[in-house]
């Protein structure tokens, strides 16, 4: 799978951009849960106030709060005094006068004669200052709370004669208190000071916050004010991070289909490049069906994981780990264990499907190849299949291969389909026992509403980072066997190479075929196939080769142009072992055409000016008039510019091999290979094609593979093939002579009366 992924090195700059971008979605996805906490604690139960330090205190409220702490210098020297007269201040400091108009508005009103303004301070004093405030902050908000000050007020009046009772009973808790003694009101505020020992840090805080609002309504401000002023920031504020969020997905996914598009663009170049140079052992090794399925199917998965690979291998981890260490460190991380228990259950429930459907993964697309071959078979072969009333036997065994793909596919898809109910069923479990637990942490007063909310959300995160690695898991074993694939053909080596340093023909022997000691064994092949062939084609004549079905006729001229290379002995064209020079110039100079005429879908005019598109058309027609097709063109509405169906499937045997010996003939080559090229020609057409080539190719190479022994009487030279070994050679008359094989050959086809006059012309 690495192997495929380097050939992202030309996305580099988009997939970079893709990481920044979901490094930039992940965070601002985990800031999410913390803005909803916010909202929730500051916003709805503090009402808008974010500090327990009040930024404005009246000095009733400045004197009442300081009972409760002997740190009154250290609090007091945070804060200026700033007296007020038919409501305007004085004040020459400009911190100050920013505050009061920030909290009053433009118009100053409030009863209070002097107000306490907290300076300008760092974020160190401001931190110590608020360690100073809590506690005597809560002790005034307990004490001034009417629940909690009538109760005080009874543990006191019941602690006091009775004389003393009717002077005290109708005075304000806050008079009773600032008269007791020191330690007779530690004493009665003791119970009180002890539960807030026991209180989180958050919980204290919010505590001391509510103290403040309750502060800054004595002092006139209108806290509703604040806390809309809070509530509609902070709510611009996740839009603004939602519509980033957004940006950034919808960048993301944008990309990763072009990239995961390019990448497979990329892939299926390399493969069709590949297979471009295999030989003929190497296109037997991977089936034509199993190469269409992997420069197609497999190459397929491959753009499909890229899709989503990003998001899992970059975005999930961040936000897994990045979402545990906020449940750490920004909310109460009391119920960190839940988060364990849910990662631990996802984990074993995935390795368990991913352990039972990995080796079926593996089966499938072998199973496709088989699907893709058995079904170019029955296609390929349907006139066949008709002929001999075999549609049923060949629906059943098109069944069989059809049905085991779906019977894995149904197992894959049973076992994976079991994977999302199981983990929503998870994620919905961990969510009640969240609310459950956080329920229970809230009442007891050891954790805010809105902290269990974002423990929520912080939870649904890290899941759902693990749901797409599990949803990663479902695509990636059938993508890696894809990648395997695919890389067994880019990484398949040619048996036909060209070497380092190449030599150029002799143009002394232009023409020249000499078979020295040639031998070849196919590749895995226990015994050889060709043995000690021995002979030479020359300029200017024919040279035939016959022999019986199997002899190794085609072999031979498949290794002139090097679709296969010889085992043993040496193969020279123009005076130079063909091993020894490029493939592309050793192709130059051949003209092949080969046993089954294959044309490509265009136009009869784009198939004979293959070789050269820029071939004028009297070139072209030439081709044409020699290879006797200019007959059934000509018969055609467009003539030239008739259309040809794929694999020339609206033209017939006859007129297919014509055209090809037309393409050949228009390449004006050194060398013709013809391999059993005129077996589709009734007897008129094949011989005035062989006289119309003959004038052609006087001063050219013919070499000429035929069954039928009219096609080469006159051979200038025939060779004799029998199971691999050459078993004669010489013309027709000596080998009537001479050769019992070629002479039963000859006379199974025709009479001894024919042989003669033929041979005679």
């Amino acid at each position: 799978m690495l192997k495929i992924l380097k050939n992202l090195k030309k996305s580099l700059g988009a997939v970079i951009v893709i990481v920044i971008l979901l490094c930039i979605q992940a965070t601002t996805d985990l800031a999410l849960p913390d803005y909803t906490s916010k909202i929730v604690n500051e916003g709805i139960q503090a009402g808008g106030i974010t500090s327990p330090i009040p930024e404005i205190i009246s000095k009733e409220d400045m004197d009442n709060m300081l009972i409760f702490t002997d740190k009154d210098d250290e609090i007091l020297e945070n804060y200026t005094m700033v007296s007020t007269t038919n409501n305007t201040y004085e004040t020459q400091e400009k911190h100050e006068e920013q505050v009061i108009k920030e909290y009053f508005g433009k118009e100053y009103e409030t009863k209070q004669d002097t107000i306490y303004v907290l300076k300008d301070l760092s974020e160190e004093q401001e931190e110590s200052l608020s360690g100073i405030m809590i506690n005597p902050l809560m002790e005034l908000t307990t004490v001034t709370n009417e629940e909690t000050a009538n109760q005080i007020k009874e543990q006191l009046l019941q602690q006091v004669p009775e004389v003393q009772r009717q002077y005290i009973q109708n005075m304000s808790l806050m008079k009773m208190i600032e008269q007791m003694p020191e330690e007779q009101r530690n004493q009665v505020l003791s119970e009180f000071t002890k539960k807030m020992e026991d209180m989180s840090d958050s919980i204290k805080e919010q505590a001391a916050v509510s103290s403040v609002k309750q502060i800054y309504i004595n002092a006139g401000i209108n806290t509703d004010d604040i806390q809309n002023n809070y509530i509609l920031k902070t709510g611009l504020q996740m839009l603004g991070i939602a519509l980033i969020t957004m940006i950034c997905a919808v960048s993301i996914m944008l990309l990763s289909s072009r990239v995961a598009a390019k990448l497979g663009k990329t892939l299926r170049e390399k493969v069709f490049k590949k297979v471009m140079t295999f030989s003929n052992a190497e296109l037997n090794q991977f089936s034509t069906a199993s190469l269409i399925t992997r420069s197609t199917n497999d190459v397929q998965q491959i753009q499909m994981l890229i899709t989503i690979l990003f998001r899992v291998v970059v975005y999930a981890p961040i936000i897994g780990i990045g979402g545990f260490l906020r449940v750490l460190t920004t909310t109460d991380n009391s119920m960190a264990w839940i988060i364990g228990i849910a990662i631990l259950a996802i984990l074993l429930i995935v390795g368990t499907l991913f352990a039972i459907a990995m080796p079926r993964f593996k089966k499938l697309q072998d199973l496709i190849d088989k699907l893709n071959e058995v079904s170019r078979e029955i296609l390929t072969g349907l006139p066949v299949i008709r002929a001999f009333n075999k549609e049923k036997k060949e629906e059943a065994r098109f069944d069989v291969a059809n049905k085991d793909l779906m019977k894995t596919n149904l197992f894959v898809n049973k076992a994976m389909s079991m994977m999302m109910p199981l983990l929503m069923f998870i994620m919905n479990s961990i969510m009640i026992l969240i609310v459950w637990v956080g329920g229970h942490n809230v009442d007891q007063g050891i954790m805010q509403v809105g902290d269990m909310m974002a423990f929520i959300q912080y939870t649904m995160q890290i899941v759902m980072a693990f749901l797409m690695i599990s949803m990663i898991s479902i695509m990636l074993p059938r993508a890696a066997v894809s990648a395997r694939r695919i890389n067994e053909v880019i990484e398949a080596k040619p048996s036909i190479t060209d070497k380092k340093e190449t030599k150029k023909f002799n143009p002394d022997k232009k023409g020249l075929v000499e078979f020295k000691n040639v031998s070849f064994r196919y590749p895995d092949a226990d015994t050889e196939i060709l043995e000690d062939i021995n002979f030479t084609a020359e300029p200017g004549k024919t040279t035939a080769i016959i022999g019986s079905t199997g002899s190794g006729k085609s072999t031979v001229v498949n290794l002139i142009p090097r679709f296969y290379d010889v085992t043993g002995g040496e193969l020279c064209i123009d005076g130079v072992n063909v091993k020894d020079v490029s493939q592309k110039d050793l192709r130059d100079i051949i003209g092949f055409v080969p046993q089954k005429g294959v044309l490509f879908s265009g136009t009869i005019e784009s198939n004979i000016k293959y070789a050269d598109e820029t071939m004028s058309d009297e070139k072209m027609v030439e081709a044409a008039e020699i290879a006797q097709a200019t007959e059934f063109i000509e018969a055609k509405e467009k003539k030239y510019q008739d259309p040809i169906a794929q694999g020339g499937g609206n033209v017939s045997g006859g007129q297919k091999q014509r055209l090809s010996i037309a393409r050949a003939i228009a390449k004006d080559p050194e060398i013709f290979v013809f391999d059993d090229s005129f077996s589709a020609l009734d007897f008129k057409t094949d011989s005035a094609l062989r006289e119309a080539l003959a004038t052609r190719t006087k001063n050219k190479t013919v070499i000429i593979v035929a069954q039928r022994i009219s096609t080469i009487l006159n051979a200038d030279k025939i060779i004799v093939l029998e199971e691999g070994k050459m078993v004669g050679m010489g013309t027709h008359e000596e080998l009537m002579k001479h050769n019992e094989t070629y002479r039963q050959i000859a006379l199974s086809q025709l009479s001894e009366e024919e042989l003669g006059e033929k041979g005679g012309k």
